[in-house]
């Protein structure tokens, strides 16, 4: 086949291997293609400027791509691989205006986690937080509620699932957030640019401004001025 650009679409997608599988058309006939899609590869692309970042492949990607002989000589791959649009996500998006929750399965794949969309079978990214209890395998592959968040980005889009277990100190951090309570913390940690405190024994942390004078096991009164599941802040008191 020549180095014509060919348009197709994603049909399957194997993150834990790196490779996607797309199908196309060639004189009316379908065919299928494999391509590699990990980060090398991809890093590849970028500095031959073929694309301008990385992609996370969902099933349904429209891509572009270079069908050529595999190295072997055993069969045809697609090289070059560009991402041009996925109409599923941008649906999804769209809904999520109006109607910000969905269905999907919970999936593992090299200990990231991911939901899959149960209409679309869009593989979304979670963000699981440091003080969330991690899924067991029993729940992997059953079926959770989502919102779609940082839609605003498509290529940030994540699932944030709807009903979360956090260990018992994220929800004392969460009651002294919200009633404004001063809590002894405990230094346990400081570099130049910063002071690191046990806020909730050593399960809640955060850090401070850096303080000449401060040492190690030091005793510091602070408010939480925002805490959501990933992120902490405290102020001196």
């Amino acid at each position: 086949m020549s180095n014509s650009i060919i348009l197709g679409k994603v049909s399957f997608v194997n993150h834990e291997k790196n490779y996607v599988l797309i199908e196309y058309d060639v004189n009316g006939k379908k065919k299928a293609i494999n391509g590699k899609i990990d980060d090398a590869t991809q890093q590849e692309l970028i500095d031959k400027k073929i694309i301008k970042k990385k992609h996370y492949y969902h099933i349904g990607d429209i891509v572009n791509f270079v069908a050529k002989l595999s190295d072997r000589g055993d069969k045809m791959v697609a090289l070059n691989i560009q991402y041009k649009y996925n109409e599923a996500l941008d649906i999804l998006i769209n809904k999520a205006k109006t109607n910000n929750l969905f269905i999907g399965y919970l999936k593992e794949v090299e200990g990231k986690y991911f939901v899959k969309e149960i209409d679309s079978y869009l593989f979304l990214p979670t963000t699981i937080s440091p003080w969330q209890i991690k899924p067991t395998e029993h729940e992997l592959n059953e079926q959770v509620d989502f919102t779609l968040e940082n839609t605003n980005n498509k290529e940030k889009v994540f699932a944030q699932l709807t009903k979360v277990k956090y260990i018992d100190e994220y929800y004392i951090a969460e009651k002294a957030y919200k009633q404004k309570i001063t809590i002894d913390t405990k230094v346990y940690g400081i570099k130049p640019h910063g002071i690191y405190v046990n806020v909730v024994n050593d399960k809640i942390q955060a850090k401070l401004p850096f303080k000449e004078g401060i040492k190690i096991d030091d005793g510091i009164a602070v408010k939480i001025i925002y805490l959501s599941p990933l992120k902490i802040v405290v102020e001196e008191v």
